[in-house]
């Protein structure tokens, strides 16, 4: 883990736990090493950073390309992510992700492709299911919960509300399958179990 996302990452997480009360559930269900996709939900631009403070490993994140092209911090950003176009990733984009992935990184995606206004989970785009189904890794599905109440869309003042994130249990991709239906298969797969953590400890 590279000294400047350590101390990121270290900082982050002591700032969530003062302010939002943060707490993370199921770490772990992360693998210690290899390649693996952890797969959350979106509801605000704080989701990437409270996902950082809650692995225990370091994180690649697939970061929407505008994001590199803005002042200092797009230099920032590249340091722990690398740019996709949002809505339709291109080949280049897939490619770099399997590549990351085979050669043991941990990458975070949003399967919804964008930050849900409501809060209610989005149907996964196809990014996700085409990535882990090329690369056999396995995926973490995750839920994030609280952080569209600290800081809601067209918002940007931090709110003291509780944050919590729930790794759940890896989906292992063991089927020769790369086509079409099966990475929609793995995009639903996906979407249950997210939102099952959603009610996980609820009554």
């Amino acid at each position: 883990m590279s000294y400047l996302y350590w101390l990121s990452k270290s900082i982050l997480f002591i700032f969530f736990k003062i302010l939002n009360g943060f707490k993370v559930i199921g770490s772990e269900n992360v693998p210690e090493k290899g390649g693996v996709i952890v797969a959350a939900n979106h509801a605000s631009y704080l989701d990437p950073p409270v996902i950082g403070a809650a692995l225990k490993r370091q994180a690649t994140f697939m970061a929407r390309e505008g994001l590199f092209k803005i002042p200092l911090l797009g230099a920032f950003v590249g340091t722990f992510s690398f740019p996709v176009r949002r809505g339709r990733p291109q080949p280049s984009s897939i490619k770099e992700a399997v590549k990351r992935l085979k050669r043991g990184e941990l990458i975070v995606m949003f399967p919804e492709g964008s930050r849900s206004v409501d809060g209610r989970l989005l149907d996964a785009k196809r990014g996700v299911g085409v990535i882990a189904a090329i690369s056999r890794t396995p995926v973490v599905p995750t839920f994030i919960e609280g952080t569209k109440k600290a800081l809601p869309v067209g918002t940007i003042f931090l709110r003291p509300a509780k944050i919590t994130v729930k790794f759940g249990k890896p989906l292992v991709i063991d089927k020769e399958e790369t086509d079409r239906h099966f990475q929609e298969r793995v995009n639903k797969d996906i979407m249950k179990t997210i939102s099952r953590l959603n009610f996980e400890g609820k009554s």
